[in-house]
């Protein structure tokens, strides 16, 4: 391990939707904590000249690199004295093969604690019809088994994040404040069902105190329900989006999941793109409420974003 490189938490995954509140958060939180003073903030990033990678290298206290985390080794660890690590991996049907190569490789780097982003825990199960959320069972029984009882690991488990419910009716907005004309209304959510639909940046918030605690082992191999303050139905979207539009929608879908088969059609592995059709089943039969969260959220960092503050800022920007 190097004695010239001063001990180093890398995020991988700065750059997606929960790194902004990791890198936003975690460089306020070292210098008053005495066990972190002289740790630094690594940032990866594929592109170094991208407006996002700017933005995260003004940030006082964080060191941008350019790199591709699936080329990372562990001597490329080493080389950096890596001792903690915030893994926000892809969801493509490589992710095990991809995601387990990196903890397997930090595991030979002698990393000391890796906070990872999930998904939904009623969905994180060997028999869940979606590959996605079977990757993440697989994940962490991996991560579960005694050759990996040297690093310490938390899985986050966001149920549903905000953008991917309010993204949809704010083109709908936007498309008829400037055309006037109405097409159907896309909606997540179910009708009736309550969800407490999450800000990334939250759960971002929350990684960083995490990574930022002396001793990670009251949170070692444990997964973390992340929710948002506020249950929101696709009724009550639908009511939000009316609102805005000063007129009632003519036609609404609930429960769409339109992107997966655009993803699908893209994709070599077509059935198992599909079945994340059913990724949400837990979501529309009502175990993603508010309710759900895991206290330990609500003690270091409760989310603070609802679903309609996220439409308003989306609207205004």
């Amino acid at each position: 391990m190097s004695t010239t490189i001063p001990p180093t938490i890398l995020v991988v995954g700065a750059t997606v939707n929960t790194g902004a509140g990791l890198v936003n958060t975690l460089p306020r939180l070292l210098p008053s904590k005495p066990a972190f003073k002289n740790h630094r903030l690594l940032a990866l990033t594929r592109s170094a000249n991208s407006s996002t990678a700017q933005k995260i290298a003004n940030i006082p206290g964080v060191t941008i690199e350019e790199k591709d985390w699936l080329k990372i080794t562990p001597e490329w660890l080493r080389e950096r004295n890596v001792v903690r690590m915030f893994v926000a991996s892809h969801n493509e049907p490589t992710q095990f093969a991809d995601e387990g190569q990196l903890l397997t490789n930090a595991l030979q780097a002698r990393i000391k604690y890796v906070v990872r982003i999930s998904t939904g825990a009623p969905a994180v199960t060997p028999n869940f019809p979606a590959y996605y959320p079977r990757t993440h069972w697989a994940i962490e029984t991996m991560l579960g088994q005694p050759e990996f009882a040297a690093m310490h690991w938390t899985s986050l488990r966001p149920n549903l994040f905000v953008g991917l419910v309010v993204s949809p009716a704010v083109e709908f907005i936007r498309h008829v404040q400037s055309t006037g004309q109405q097409e159907t209304l896309s909606i997540v959510l179910d009708e009736n069902t309550s969800t407490g639909v999450i800000d990334p940046f939250d759960v971002g918030v929350f990684a960083a105190q995490l990574l930022s605690q002396d001793d990670s082992t009251p949170f070692n191999q444990q997964g973390y329900t992340l929710n948002g303050p506020a249950d929101i139905t696709g009724r009550q979207l639908n009511e939000m989006v009316e609102k805005e539009i000063g007129d009632t929608v003519h036609k609404v879908t609930y429960k769409d999941v339109f992107w997966v088969d655009g993803r699908a059609g893209k994709s070599d592995r077509k059935n198992l793109v599909l079945s994340n059709k059913r990724a949400l089943d837990p979501i529309w039969n009502g175990h993603a409420k508010a309710e759900t969260i895991s206290p330990e959220v609500l003690k270091l960092a409760p989310p603070k974003e609802t679903a309609e503050a996220t439409l308003r800022k989306m609207l205004a920007g």
